[in-house]
């Protein structure tokens, strides 16, 4: 499932800023970036090991800092993860973030969700889901004051749209303090996902090259 921005100011989603092909080849490279769900799961990709690891942990802190700001709006976040490199295997990269993701102050989590997006469906969601998906979103902006966030990583596209609706309406009945639990729990989850995407579009690609590089502007 895409996200796309809903905010003007807001930067392109890490998956737009992905190169649609790996070098000197014509096979799609199709990361998910910002998704929250889909076919292929971010998490299990991370378990291979390969090249892409390697390579995060060679970026410079700057552009390690702002490629991790495409998977979790909270710069302390970034910090945290980019410095706690060479991580030896997926398994700890996975874990930092984790343990970076459970520290965040409420001020961090604020700026992570201000960062957000509301989930939009893929495209092929029938006008009535996608009336009623909108619908609902404007309904928990109001309500929650930031964008609904839930990982559906693993859940097939079929039904996304029901995970999705179901999900929004049941999480509409929590006070604002239950709700900003639930959305940093699936913050964490989310930005897992998304640094696993991260890690396997290094795997398959010989490394950014200097203008790839600068395409990792920060988020926000």
């Amino acid at each position: 499932m895409a996200v796309y921005p809903r905010r003007a100011t807001r930067s392109p989603p890490l998956s737009s800023h992905l190169p649609a092909q790996t070098p000197g080849g014509t096979t799609p490279v199709a990361p998910s970036g910002r998704s929250l769900g889909g076919k292929k799961s971010g998490v299990a990709a991370a378990h291979s090991h390969g090249p892409g690891l390697a390579r995060f942990n060679a970026l410079s802190p700057e552009v390690a800092q702002a490629a991790l700001l495409h998977c979790c709006g909270s710069r302390r976040w970034a910090h945290r993860v980019a410095a706690h490199r060479p991580y030896p295997d997926p398994g700890a990269l996975l874990a930092a973030a984790d343990e970076a993701s459970y520290d965040l102050s409420q001020q961090d989590l604020t700026e992570a969700l201000a960062c957000e997006y509301s989930a939009e469906l893929a495209h092929g969601a029938s006008y009535a889901a996608l009336l009623a998906l909108d619908a609902a979103h404007a309904e928990y902006e109001r309500k929650f004051g930031h964008a609904f966030v839930i990982c559906l990583d693993g859940h097939p596209p079929e039904e996304q749209a029901d995970q999705l609706l179901a999900a929004i309406r049941r999480r509409m009945g929590h006070e604002v303090d239950e709700e900003r639990s639930i959305s940093a729990d699936e913050l964490r989850r989310v930005a897992r996902a998304r640094l696993c995407d991260l890690t396997h579009w290094l795997t398959t690609t010989d490394g950014p090259s200097g203008a790839e590089i600068g395409l990792f502007a920060p988020a926000g």
